[in-house]
């Protein structure tokens, strides 16, 4: 797992993630049904992406986001 702490650190994750994958970021923008434009700036670690595009990205690439240190009910 790696800890993610600033927007380019999540930007480095999900690049890599979608390299993994053998998918191109307009491959990836088609999957997620957001912009191209978007995956570039998120992957530059952009700190005012919009959360719910985020979200689609992070689904597309079949990854999850967690979050750890928290006693959730």
């Amino acid at each position: 797992m790696m800890p993610i702490q600033s927007a380019a650190q999540l930007g480095s994750a999900l690049r890599l993630a979608r390299k993994q994958l053998g998918l191109t970021q307009p491959d990836l923008a088609l999957a997620a049904g957001v912009g191209v434009r978007f995956i570039v700036d998120l992957e530059a670690g952009k700190p005012t992406v919009q959360l719910q595009s985020v979200l689609k990205v992070i689904a597309a690439l079949g990854v999850e986001l967690a979050l750890t240190g928290l006693d959730l009910p």
